[in-house]
């Protein structure tokens, strides 16, 4: 029978080999144990990785859809706060025309117009509002405000009413000069006629958010605040009955107007509605995504334990046996 024998360099080299690839599966197994996550992908793929890219790759698409439906939450968010307020600020103002109106004896109370001009303002930059620097109600025109200043607003209904006769005359110069694309549309919004961009939410859903400030809710609630606010101006030339009247009027038209505001509100709120959904379904595919991708990867707590109290017994075993190597000698031998 052949034999094979080792030096002792040579066999010093072999154990001392063998004690690195032990302390390096205790290194590995223990990483085990605390990430709950397998070491060595390829092993337990067995190569094959298209399973694993895919479920990584929804992953990531899924994340850039959060940001999408963060920022679409926020974008609505801002709309609503805007036409809350103003819709607050025309609310309040129809009752205070309406009330300082008098009847036939004059305004009884207050400064109807001034107390319009700075309902005005509020209005203006309520609608001027932006959010991470993109304007809310300018379409596609997101880097520029819609409406120009209250001073600006007044000065041109101004110019279009001038000189009319009565109260309804006013008025009905007003309507349409806010009704004509040649009007308001043209001289005063400073928006886009374009919608922005539908924001994508899913690889299926996509919400468009169309609300401009010139909508016909909106310039409604501007025409009848200006107005209210050139009551008392000497371009007008109205008596004090006749500045009763149109008090009373443009009151009327602001409390009408609250239900075209809850309209388009409402509008916003179902888009509100559609985004909050779909984030939960993207949550939640998200959720099980990474519960699979885990389960693929995920290392069998008992598993490992039994394997490193093996691998910790074999070092044990591999010490003890370098001791009883070290203490070889040919003198103990004979």
């Amino acid at each position: 029978m052949k034999s094979t024998s080792l030096g002792d360099l040579a066999q010093s080299f072999m154990l001392q080999r063998r004690s690195v690839e032990l302390r390096q599966e205790i290194t590995r197994l223990t990483d085990e144990m605390s990430s709950g996550k397998v070491s060595d992908i390829r092993q337990v793929l067995s190569g094959n990785h298209n399973y694993l890219t895919g479920l990584e790759r929804s992953l990531e698409v899924l994340d850039g859809y959060s940001v999408a439906n963060t920022e679409a939450t926020y974008f609505t968010s801002a709309m609503q706060s805007a036409l809350e307020r103003v819709q607050d600020f025309g609310g309040d103002l129809g009752l205070d025309l309406l009330l300082a109106s008098g009847g036939p004896i004059g305004a009884t109370s207050g400064n109807p117009s001034e107390n319009a001009r700075t309902q005005l303002t509020g209005m203006i930059n309520s609608l001027n509002g932006d959010i991470a620097g993109r304007s809310l109600f300018a379409g596609t025109a997101t880097d520029s405000a819609p409406l120009p200043d209250a001073d600006d607003l007044i000065a041109q209904v101004r110019a279009v009413v001038a000189g009319q006769p009565t109260p309804e005359d006013i008025i009905a110069a007003a309507e349409t000069w806010f009704a004509d694309p040649a009007g308001f549309d043209a001289t005063v919004y400073a928006g886009s006629n374009t919608a922005l961009a539908p924001f994508v939410l899913s690889d299926t859903e996509r919400v468009t958010l169309d609300v401009r400030a010139n909508e016909d809710a909106i310039k409604n609630v501007l025409m009848h605040t200006t107005i209210s606010a050139l009551a008392d101006d000497p371009a007008l030339a109205l008596d004090v009955p006749e500045q009763s009247e149109l008090y009373g009027l443009t009151g009327i038209g602001l409390q009408s107007n609250q239900d075209e505001l809850t309209s388009l509100r409402s509008s916003i709120g179902f888009t509100e509605e559609r985004i909050a959904m779909i984030s939960a379904r993207n949550q939640a595919e998200e959720t099980s995504t990474e519960f699979a991708r885990n389960a693929l990867l995920a290392a069998d707590p008992f598993e490992t334990a039994t394997e490193l109290e093996s691998v910790q017994f074999h070092l044990q075993s591999l010490y003890s046996i370098t001791v009883r190597s070290s203490q070889l000698s040919l003198v103990n031998f004979l």
